[in-house]
């Protein structure tokens, strides 16, 4: 199987935690107190989204912007 790619949006919360979100996977996300950690648990997360829904398609990423508001 070729291996598949994947975007993570990473955010930190109000209690420190790493969360991250994969936008081209409904439902596909996870936390972790480290980067490391996040990413570990959000490789799981991906891998458990793709058995639950294997024909999901995955929109073409695009890119984040970031805009201001007087």
């Amino acid at each position: 199987m070729a291996q598949r790619e994947f975007y993570v949006v990473i955010e930190r919360d109000e209690d420190g935690l790493y969360v991250g979100e994969v936008p081209g996977l409904c439902g596909c996300y996870s936390q972790g107190e480290t980067v490391d950690e996040l990413l570990d648990n959000i490789r799981e997360v991906i891998a458990l989204c793709l058995e639950e829904y294997p024909d999901q398609e995955q929109p073409e990423f695009v890119g984040l912007q970031k805009v201001a508001l007087k």
